[in-house]
């Protein structure tokens, strides 16, 4: 029988065997970044030089460096917006035409128009209609930023165009003559040098792969292009200024992610890549070093492929670049991962080959396609799919296909690149109504009558919330209207009904807001959970609102789902899909409810994870939860995770910045920089999820009060194991015995990045759901019955040999 150091030993040469293949972010030397020969910002309205938040330097127009011109002698008027940051506080509106004139060496430019959708006194944004022409090419036509924007605060389109030698480019705005008092604004222009025919092709090319043709597809300087979608596969987004010097941005893939089944995330970060194939500005390391997978599971491969959809417009060519780098060590040879690509349901590759094509392990590569989207029953709107499936099992060693990234640009036709404005959305910011035009007479005395209207109506207002407010008991935000359309409004009477008039054996759980009630409604045939204000709590009824406000706006699979509420006769109730299995923390301790296997929580922990990742990157803004915990994470019949309860929510509009705010949050997850900061950020909600993943892995509470000094903190015990390498020691001992130990250790990463001391050091709620999901494969691929693999009570591990990054903060190894 071996000891106790050999064990730990053999543990540890088993691990770095089996873990040979996944590789952690650590610091490298980044490749030199290309270097523009124009770096051209524009802070549009400003009178002077400013930085944005990534400390680059935007210029202001009174140098005239960049000349305007107008016509019919007409100036823009220069407004400020109410919040934003360069180059989103300054703009140029006008009503009439305007040209910026930029001088330029020859070549190929990058132009992005920037604009902030704020509400700019004395002007509509529903009447902001224009179009942008650049040179001989038209970007934009009848074009609403408010339309593109579909509620974002801020929007920026990306165009590509070839100036030639000696040529300013004027880039022209001109306000819509089909509509009255249209006007054009622009907040920001960036026109950046590109590397000659990084997307253009020479002269001399034969042309790309024109899918479903026979020929293949030329264009050149005579083109323009409109960036659609630039995406890294597997990964977060990548901000400007992590581009290789050409400030492109990057978005993450989950959004246009339809058929996943699901896909593995592998990343290799330690990795010195080869750029001997494709130029090393072509896109950030990180794209290479990040990727999307089937996984090795041949039986379930064969049966799907893995599949993203991005909307593009219809009837126009499109310039498909999809990127390639096999990292994972044990692909080294052609024929190891052979796969199929299908764009846009035409077969573009039927053997894929990455190994082929590069050359080898490591060296990125792309593959440029084109691809032709007809106007099929007049939408204004189609997706560009991009399928992956493996090839015959006979044809390669691993039924699997992979994919690291995509770009996705539309092609002009005769030097015109304008599509249509989307649909219009409930709730934007300035809902557009079309204008009603009455003449003469008639038009004059309508508007008489409806002044006359208006005057006593606003005056009947006037008087009326004067008594209001005289009579009400207290005038406060609970005072404000809750819109029946944001959500159902139930009645006093339904919600009695549906609880037995509040029977207390209808309870089913409390907290410092109220009583939650089991419910039924539609005539008995829908439970829900039903949840009641306390009387008189005043800090509920600011909950109450929020919560509503919140939910209301809020649809994912990880986040429960609000069905109405209820403000009757000082009753403050709310309505929610009622969770079958109740909380996540009735199923880890106190509890009669059997144990749940290992494989199960971590399913759970990223059904939590990706909830919170989707508050984080929000629809709009940034939403912070402030209140993680394991009984706010609910468990739907089919065990699927959701967070709840978003009375204590903040929006946050900037990222990376922080709330100032009274603390609030769960004794036992509070956030310690969060305490003595008393700055919120949503770093502040993956410290209070590290929590949760403790309390998974050890099956007892936040706080004990119970136990020797040192234990009483399950994050401070746990960190302090985990440095020991006893962290094994301290898990629910159910599980022991029972987790692979490859599984513990990403598992306990993931956890202790997310209770790191600063919150710069701990990882974003993104990589928290890799980290999971890794661990999640670790186990599911574990060697069971060997018993050196798994975890028992006795097993200590040196993590600091293991993983030795030493950053404090979350190795995504895939």
């Amino acid at each position: 029988m071996m000891n106790r150091s050999n064990k730990s030993l053999s543990l540890q040469s088993l691990l770095l065997l089996q873990l040979s293949n996944l590789c952690v972010f650590i610091a490298e030397e980044a490749v030199p970044p290309y270097i523009p020969i124009e770096n051209i910002t524009i802070n549009c309205g400003a009178f002077s030089d400013s930085k944005a938040l990534d400390g680059r330097l935007w210029s202001g127009e009174s140098n005239s460096k960049f000349p305007v011109i107008h016509s019919q002698n007409k100036l823009s008027v220069f407004l400020s917006a109410s919040t934003g940051h360069v180059p989103y506080i300054t703009s140029r509106h006008s009503y009439s035409e305007f040209t910026y004139m930029v001088p330029l060496t020859n070549g190929q430019k990058f132009i992005r128009l920037h604009f902030h959708l704020n509400s700019y006194p004395g002007f509509n944004l529903s009447k902001a209609f224009f179009s942008v022409k650049a040179g001989p090419f038209t970007l934009l036509r009848n074009f609403s930023a408010l339309l593109h924007a579909q509620g974002k605060e801020t929007l920026v389109k990306e165009f590509y165009v070839s100036v030639k030698d000696g040529q300013s480019l004027n880039i022209t705005f001109t306000p819509s003559s089909a509509i009255t008092d249209a006007y054009a604004f622009i907040n920001g222009i960036e026109i950046v040098s590109m590397p000659t025919n990084l997307y253009y092709r020479p002269a001399n090319d034969e042309g790309v792969s024109f899918l479903g043709q026979s020929n293949l597809y030329r264009f050149g300087n005579d083109t323009a292009l409109e960036m659609m979608h630039r995406i890294r596969v597997g990964g977060s987004k990548i901000p400007p200024a992590e581009d290789t010097g050409m400030y492109r941005a990057w978005s993450g893939d989950q959004d246009y992610l339809t058929v996943a089944k699901p896909s593995a995330l592998p990343v290799n970060s330690s990795m010195n890549l080869n750029f001997s194939v494709v130029p090393s500005f072509s896109a950030p390391d990180t794209i290479y070093k990040t990727a999307r997978t089937m996984g090795t599971n041949k039986t379930m491969n064969e049966h799907y492929n893995l599949t993203w959809q991005f909307p593009v417009d219809s009837d126009f060519d499109y310039f498909v670049r999809l990127h390639f780098c096999e990292f994972q060590q044990e692909i080294i040879k052609a024929g190891d991962r052979v796969f199929l690509i299908v764009v846009a349901n035409l077969t573009a590759e039927t053997e894929a080959d990455v190994i082929l094509w590069s050359g080898g392990n490591g060296i990125p590569t792309y593959k440029d396609y084109a691809v032709a989207i007809m106007n099929g029953g007049n939408r204004k709107k189609q997706n560009l799919s991009i399928k992956l499936h493996p090839a015959p099992a006979w044809r390669t060693l691993y039924s699997d296909a992979i994919l690291n990234g995509v770009e996705i640009f539309k092609l002009s036709k005769s030097g015109d690149l304008s599509g249509p404005n989307p649909d219009a959305i409930p709730n934007l910011l300035e809902p557009m109504k079309p204008p009603i035009e009455q003449s003469g007479k008639k038009r004059t005395i309508i508007v008489a009558v409806v002044g006359l209207i208006s005057s006593f109506a606003a005056i009947s207002l006037l008087f009326f919330l004067i008594l209001r407010i005289r009579s009400s008991k207290f005038a406060n935000n609970s005072n404000r209207a809750l819109p029946s359309d944001i959500c159902r409004h139930f009645s006093l009477r339904e919600i009695k009904a549906a609880t037995n008039n509040f029977d207390k054996n209808f309870i089913i759980g409390r907290g410092g807001f109220g009583d939650v009630y089991k419910g039924f409604i539609n005539a008995g045939s829908t439970p829900v959970a039903i949840k009641r204000l306390n009387p008189g709590s005043q800090q509920g009824v600011l909950e109450f609102r929020t919560e509503i406000e919140m939910l209301s706006q809020l649809r994912h699979q990880n986040l429960v789902s609000l069905m109405g509420y209820c403000k009757d006769n000082n009753e403050m109730i709310l309505v929610y899909d009622y969770m079958v299995h109740g909380t996540l923390r009735d199923h880890l301790y106190n509890t009669n409810n059997p144990p749940l296997q290992w494989e199960k929580r971590l399913k759970m922990c990223i059904g939590a994870a990706g909830g919170l990742h989707y508050l984080h990157r929000g629809p709009d803004h940034t939403i912070i939860h402030r209140d993680v915990k394991t009984t706010n994470i609910l468990l739907s019949e089919k065990w699927v995770a959701k967070v709840s309860d978003f009375g204590l929510s903040k929006i946050n509009e900037l990222s990376n910045t922080h709330i100032s705010t009274a603390v609030k949050d769960s004794f036992g997850y509070l956030d310690p920089e969060y305490v003595r900061l008393q700055q919120l950020t949503e770093k502040s909600d993956v410290y209070s999820f590290g929590v949760v993943l403790c309390e998974v892995l050890c099956a007892r509470a936040p706080i004990d009060g119970t136990v020797d000094h040192l234990q009483i903190s399950l994050a401070e015990w746990a960190q302090h194991c985990y440095n020991n390498g006893t962290l094994a020691q301290i898990i629910d001992p159910y599980l022991q015995g029972k987790i692979n130990l490859p599984s513990l250790l990403k598992f306990g990463e993931v956890a202790m990045s997310c209770l790191a001391s600063e919150g710069s050091k701990r990882p974003a709620m993104s990589e928290v759901v890799c980290g999971l999901e890794l661990a999640l494969q670790l186990q599911e691929s574990g060697i069971i019955g060997n018993d050196e693999n798994h975890v028992n009570d006795s097993t200590v591990i040196d993590y600091h040999v293991l993983f030795t990054s030493g950053s404090g903060s979350l190795n995504v190894g895939r």
